[in-house]
């Protein structure tokens, strides 16, 4: 199917959430692994599996949905942030729609999302922009140098190239804030969340925030859904 061309449903856009959901809960589920916790995370690991081949209808969804809580009690708040936050507000969108008792509130569960998606970069954009170590370009130059994350020295060198870090820097915001303006055309959407997702795979590589990546991949086919089922 042409992705382009064509919208998804609201069954398929829930679908490719499930496949995308549980390579991303997966992955950091094999994590914790490598570190010895299993009390969680193999159950968890075992519901992915399920979940991504499609069997056990809602059940592996709910399922995840009661472990990420109990996370949120064990770890005392989603103690990875966004990416937490954003993984959870998926799996209740999703236990939400296979609960819905009619297609309307299964379609508000997935606008919902849909909508928090759109508002996750807005917001983020809003932010920066009243910031006034955005808008001068420091805020970057900041991040580059002091960065606590394992990066290399070259990167932290563009810390000393300000006048490319302030470019860079208003492209982010400008983006961010333009963001939900993509919804008016099917094409723009698509080219907009190429873009995000290059935004977020930069940092993932520049950063190590490689969860951002995956987590609000996952959210996509909603906001494919969403854009054709209200816009198109």
């Amino acid at each position: 199917m042409d992705v382009f061309q064509q919208g998804l449903t609201a069954a398929q856009a829930m679908g490719w959430m499930q496949v995308l959901l549980s390579f991303a809960i997966a992955q950091q589920s094999l994590e914790h692994l490598a570190r010895g916790d299993r009390m969680i995370f193999v159950p968890r690991l075992i519901l992915c599996v399920v979940m991504g081949l499609g069997v056990g209808g809602a059940w592996p969804v709910w399922g995840l949905w009661g472990i990420s809580l109990a996370m949120l009690w064990r770890y005392q708040g989603p103690y990875n942030g966004g990416s937490d936050k954003m993984t959870m507000l998926i799996l209740s969108c999703l236990s939400l729609a296979h609960m819905a008792p009619t297609p309307f509130w299964q379609e508000m569960a997935l606008s919902y999302l849909a909508v928090q998606l759109v508002l996750s970069y807005f917001v983020s954009g809003w932010v920066k922009l009243v910031n006034p170590e955005w808008r001068r370009g420091e805020a970057l130059c900041d991040v580059f140098r002091f960065s606590a994350y394992p990066v290399s020295e070259g990167l932290r060198r563009l810390a000393d190239q300000p006048r490319f870090l302030f470019v860079m820097g208003w492209a982010v915001i400008l983006f961010e804030l333009v963001f939900p303006l993509s919804l008016l055309d099917p094409v723009a959407l698509k080219l907009a969340l190429l873009c995000a997702a290059g935004f977020h795979f930069s940092n993932a590589c520049f950063f190590g925030l490689n969860r951002f990546f995956w987590i609000w991949l996952c959210a996509y086919p909603a906001l494919i859904w969403f854009q054709d089922r209200i816009f198109g």
